[in-house]
């Protein structure tokens, strides 16, 4: 059977933008891709983490010697005797570095911390040694959720960003409104739940150390680890080529892979540490909680007056991280009057970090709600109304946006979903079942980022090349998509290409978080190539027996292995020639990629999407399932549709699990999480999916990165929630301010459905 594929590609002669197949999905679907917990060295040895039964207090009492008793134990690691480390656990270099709980005394800061662990022979004889420890401990009160301690002003948000921002005066615009509005959400703690749990395979040799481990960042990983443990970054080996899964819990380094490690120190043989399903639930991050107030104007024309969006959210009793939502409404609509703010609570929990659209998700869940419910008030088309408001500069710095794409996406996602046939008022809709049918939109958006990177490119004699970063694929396709950018850069066939990733011996790949992978990573490797093929064309255009000869530098492309004239493409010579002549087997270059500070400083940044949702209610249990989503996305080049699509998907996917689904429920009394596995912490399954589709809007932006790329992976989820929370009001004239959404939202008002 031909390969479609290479067919496309020969075609349209570029790599860039063919919808070519994963990689390694051969690798995955025959189990032969390697994930950090399938590595299984000489002398390996289990561990398996004791975690807190209690949320504030301290451990008083482990049974250590009844679990080494045990034939299969070799050694329990507490704080007794844990290794002490060479730097703080709680010292923080940066904002991209968090406190961790690895033994280091005997308190306990939050239910599911760790508190010891068992190493042993085997993994159930480290699994019934943990049974055995039967810890006792000085218990004090929980304090858990958003009213369970004072709140407090906020300096910054997120990774850094200021706790409050906004131009105008609110209360002006409020007054000038013909129609006012105010309403408060709220959205619960949100857990990463990866197909793929945090799994550390460590091995000491001396002072150098060799680390299996998912990573989305592996030079900070390194760098952290080579603080803890006082040793040189260079002597720290971490193996990352494959993730199953991310979302943010593996964007920085944790404290139960710091224990592994310690724990293959401890006991001079290689460690192996996988945390159990609920054990995901608390030392590795999640979503904190929100309580988000809007207030909102409009006047007689139903342009925004005045936009208020105020933040509550919590976060643990010792660091510092403040989901911000609120940020959202600094950009996505245009107001003469916005302002922003949040306010800390800090409950007994573990620290909550950044999880897929950190900030945006929950922001723009309240957000498009309450730009909805403004509308209807009004008595404007929640459409119109976006598209009256929706900002083409960035309303606070003055910055443009790429504000044409939005309003593509709204055209032609609202085309595609038949939204012009959408009675104004709610109920109107059945179906033949006579179950009500909701339709409803939101305005997605997500930042445009990147980060610095490195990369490193080689040409061989032969016509084959090879492509060195350490970046990481978690899923989103970056093996595939990076070696589609090596390949045009370099002017290879895409088969004939080795791409080495997921490795911290190779050039730093930066973060595979924000969105930013692809640019980040794919950036390097592109300038890698330019400097390649510079080096190439210096030794052809030099050199007077090349038809290239005197041609310069800048007057030669690559194409299909070879190098020609730009002015004259039949005139041109193979790199295997150019190559051979010069005596080299192979030539090399390298490249780096960051942010443009001049860009940034002006122009705004952003991927924009519309999603429009459908749902169906039954009127007497009040039953929800969406039935359609339609997404319009703008992201800059895209590099592989395929991928895209996949990415848009899953965002969306989530989004349903945000709008409906997700919730993880704390004991007001102890703390502990009631439902810490997968099947009382409902993610959407294969019967929640709805009709699913994603339209690839064109769009060309010259300003965001040297190859235009935007971010696909977070945008999904932003104006997911929002739409399907929408499209039930639509269906039942409930608004529903808390998510999920549940029926008993629904009926606890009878006769509303």
């Amino acid at each position: 059977m031909p390969n479609v594929a290479a067919i496309e590609r020969s075609r349209h002669g570029s790599s860039i933008g063919q919808p070519v197949t994963r990689r390694e999905g051969h690798l995955k679907v025959t189990g032969q891709a390697g994930y950090a917990a399938d590595y299984n060295p000489p002398g390996l040895l289990h561990a398996v983490m004791a975690v807190s039964g209690i949320s504030r207090g301290r451990v008083t009492h482990l049974d250590v010697a009844a679990a080494e008793a045990h034939p299969g134990v070799v050694k329990v690691m507490t704080p007794a005797n844990a290794p002490k480390l060479a730097k703080s656990p709680d010292d923080k270099d940066h904002g991209f570095m968090f406190r961790m709980n690895v033994l280091q005394n005997d308190s306990v800061r939050f239910a599911n911390q760790p508190i010891a662990v068992v190493i042993a022979e085997t993994l159930e004889a480290a699994t019934e040694g943990v049974a055995l420890l039967r810890p006792r401990y000085a218990e004090e009160p929980a304090r858990i959720g958003l009213d369970g301690s004072a709140a407090f002003a906020l300096q910054a948000v997120g990774a850094g960003a200021p706790a409050k921002g906004g131009i105008g005066d609110i209360e002006a615009g409020l007054a000038e409104a013909a129609t006012r509005f105010e309403a408060t959400y709220e959205t619960p703690a949100q857990y990463h739940n990866p197909l793929e749990p945090h799994a550390t395979v460590a091995e000491w040799d001396g002072d150098k150390l060799v680390l299996h481990t998912p990573s989305q960042g592996l030079t900070m990983a390194q760098g952290r680890i080579a603080g803890l443990f006082g040793i040189d970054p260079a002597n720290i080996l971490i193996k990352s080529p494959f993730l199953g899964g991310g979302f943010g819990a593996k964007g920085l380094f944790s404290g139960p892979q710091v224990l592994g490690i310690m724990a293959a120190r401890f006991v001079g043989r290689p460690v192996k540490l996988v945390l159990r399903r609920e054990q995901m639930f608390g030392p590795v991050g999640h979503r904190g909680e929100t309580r988000q107030t809007l207030r909102l104007g409009a006047d007689s024309t139903g342009g925004l007056t005045a936009l208020e969006h105020n933040t509550l959210t919590t976060t643990s009793f010792y660091d510092d991280f403040f989901e911000p939502a609120g940020t959202t409404s600094r950009h996505l609509y245009a107001s003469p009057a916005i302002a922003t703010s949040h306010e800390g609570v800090r409950a007994d929990i573990g620290t909550p970090i950044f999880m897929r659209a950190p900030g945006e998700a929950p922001g723009s869940a309240a957000l498009e709600c309450a730009i909805d419910e403004l509308a209807v008030k009004a008595g404007m088309d929640p459409l119109d109304f976006r598209l009256r408001n929706y900002a083409e500069i960035e309303p606070i710095t003055g910055k443009p946006f790429s504000s044409k794409a939005l309003r593509q996406c709204y055209a032609q996602g609202a085309a595609r979903f038949g939204w012009a046939s959408r009675p104004r008022a709610p109920r109107q809709m059945r179906d033949d079942d006579g179950l009500l049918v909701g339709w409803g939109v939101g305005t997605a958006t997500f930042p445009a980022m990147i980060f610095p990177s490195e990369a490193r490119a080689v040409l061989r004699v032969d016509g084959s090349a090879r492509v060195e970063i350490g970046a990481q694929d978690m899923g989103q396709g970056a093996w595939t998509s990076l070696a589609q950018i090596a390949a045009d850069g370099l002017g290879v066939d895409y088969d004939k290409l080795d791409l080495e990733i997921g490795s911290s011996a190779l050039p730093t790949g930066g973060i595979a978080g924000g969105s930013a992978g692809t640019a980040t990573a794919g950036s390097a490797i592109h300038h890698a190539a330019a400097d390649v093929i510079k080096k190439l064309a210096a030794l052809a255009t030099s050199d007077e027996r090349s038809p290239l000869f005197g041609a310069g530098n800048s007057g030669v492309v690559p194409r299909d292995g070879r190098l020609v004239r730009q002015d004259d493409e039949s005139r041109g010579e193979s790199y295997a020639s150019i190559l051979a002549r010069a005596g080299l087997a192979e030539i090399d270059g390298k490249g780096s990629a960051g942010p443009n500070p001049s860009m940034q400083e002006s122009y705004a940044m952003h991927s924009h999407g519309a999603v429009f949702a459908e749902v169906k209610v039954d009127p007497d249990f009040g039953q929800i399932r969406v039935t359609r989503l339609v997404g319009a996305f703008a992201a800059g080049r895209i590099i592989n549709p395929r991928m895209v699509r996949s990415q848009y998907y899953g965002g969306m996917i989530w989004g349903v699990g945000f709008a409906l689904h997700e919730h993880a429920a704390a004991d007001p009394r102890s703390g502990r999480l009631m439902n810490a596995n997968l099947a009382e912490y409902h993610v959407p399954v294969n019967a929640d999916v709805p009709l699913i589709e994603a339209i690839l809007v064109e769009e060309h932006d010259p300003h965001v990165n040297v190859l235009g790329l935007k971010g696909v992976g977070e945008i999904g989820i932003t104006g997911t929630v929002g739409a399907i929370a929408n499209a039930v009001w639509h269906a039942t004239g409930v608004r529903a301010r808390a998510f999920p959404i549940t029926l008993d939202t629904l009926l606890e008002r009878p006769g509303d459905i």
